[in-house]
């Protein structure tokens, strides 16, 4: 009996010292589609058989952003495919919210430190800006003046269903928390049983 606690005690402090796994941090969902739709538009293997030899979006030359080469056809073709709506103004909003800048007056390139080609690892880093009903990109205004109020619907839209994408990502790592817990404490009452077996067999000897 005295093997057996003593084992029990080992693997408990075995695996309290290594402790609960180190939880996961996930990019959010916005960003991760994002990297998707510029990784397919920039040369997924049915890119030119599915949208034609034009491009309509790709990484700039270096890799450090990405280029909208026709926002009509990105807002008709790619946005619906990963968000659920094809407003263009509402997509550089969301790319506002996360610090991301528009580097080109000449075109519609974007750029983020941390959002670069063959890095999608550096997504975590990246994090929503605090919310400042003044800010609004100088670019948009001029493109935005009669849509202004269909912007700003498709934009709460899309943030309410990031929300809800982002709040059942937290809902899962909660439960595996919960279970890593009731784990340990399943461990702990195995080893208190065992101690008080110990015990018992010492008072009789």
């Amino acid at each position: 009996m005295g093997g057996n606690v003593l084992e029990a005690n080992q693997l408990g402090v075995s695996r309290s010292s290594a402790g609960p796994s180190p939880k996961t941090k996930n990019p959010a969902p916005f960003l991760s589609k994002t990297f998707d739709l510029v990784e397919q538009g920039d040369g997924g293997p049915d890119v030119e058989e599915e949208y034609g030899k034009k491009k309509i979006v790709s990484w700039n030359a270096d890799g450090t952003g990405f280029i909208v080469w026709s926002p009509a056809e990105f807002s008709e073709l790619m946005l619906p495919r990963f968000f659920k709506h094809n407003n263009f103004s509402s997509f550089i909003r969301q790319l506002n919210t996360y610090g991301f800048k528009k580097t080109s007056p000449k075109q519609w390139e974007f750029r983020h430190e941390k959002f670069q080609k063959g890095c999608r690892h550096m997504l975590v880093e990246i994090s929503r800006k605090k919310s400042d009903p003044s800010v609004f990109p100088a670019y948009l205004k001029a493109s935005s003046e009669g849509n202004n109020i269909n912007a700003q619907v498709a934009m709460e839209k899309d943030n309410r269903l990031l929300l809800v994408e982002e709040n059942e990502n937290l809902r899962k790592e909660k439960l595996q928390l919960e279970m890593q817990i009731a784990q340990f404490k399943a461990l702990e009452i195995k080893l208190l049983d065992c101690l008080a077996q110990e015990n018992k067999v010492r008072r009789l000897c």
